[in-house]
């Protein structure tokens, strides 16, 4: 067997060195990305806002539409509104639009009394709540003035949000059997409004 000449020892020397680098270069690059972990996870946190809703019976229909009004003459009609928001709150009762001619709205007095039962149409079965059922009773014109938002509107009803709640409201008006002359051929107007705050 022949033995290496000494070029060819070197010439071998000097592959070795190169070699032997990238060898170490691959065993570095490994243990670098070799290491041990932990992780732990809180799910995917998410936020929802509360709801307060209210709807009524009315099919967008005025409660009264009365002509002919005369001393003595009365009328009165019901409306059920529901609470379905999620959120406890406070119900009130305001007018809005208020309007009046030949001062006809001093001379008529208005009830709005709340309980359950009846509804938009009829007052058939109408039961007043056991307390503070009586929310008004003034003139028309009073309460066209006095109550006109949340913060001045009547009613103590407070739905828990937990489910669905029912009020009805019964709303009586009479023109006063001593109305002057002079509010013939008066008009009066005024719309009602539910509203609900968060509580």
């Amino acid at each position: 067997m022949s033995r290496p000449t000494p070029r060819m020892t070197r010439l071998a020397a000097w592959i070795a060195i190169p070699a032997a680098l990238v060898a170490s270069g691959v065993v570095v690059s490994q243990a670098s990305y070799s290491a041990f972990s932990s992780t732990t996870v809180n799910p995917t946190s998410n936020w929802t806002a509360g709801s307060v809703a209210l709807t009524d019976d009315d099919s967008n229909t005025a409660l009264f539409t009365a002509s002919n009004l005369k001393p003595g003459s009365t009328g009165s009609n019901c409306i059920a509104v529901t609470s379905s928001g999620s959120l406890a709150s406070t119900v009130k009762l305001y007018g809005t639009n208020a309007s009046t001619t030949n001062n006809l709205a001093s001379n008529i007095t208005l009830s709005v009394v709340q309980g359950t039962g009846g509804g938009f149409g009829t007052c058939a079965g109408f039961t007043p709540s056991a307390a503070g059922s009586s929310l008004y009773s003034g003139t028309l014109a009073a309460f066209g003035t006095s109550s006109t938002n949340f913060s001045n509107g009547v009613g103590n009803w407070a739905p828990t949000g937990t489910a669905a709640e029912t009020r009805v409201y019964q709303v009586t008006y009479t023109v006063s059997p001593s109305a002057p002359n002079s509010t013939q051929g008066g008009t009066a107007a005024l719309g009602l409004t539910w509203e609900a705050q968060n509580s």
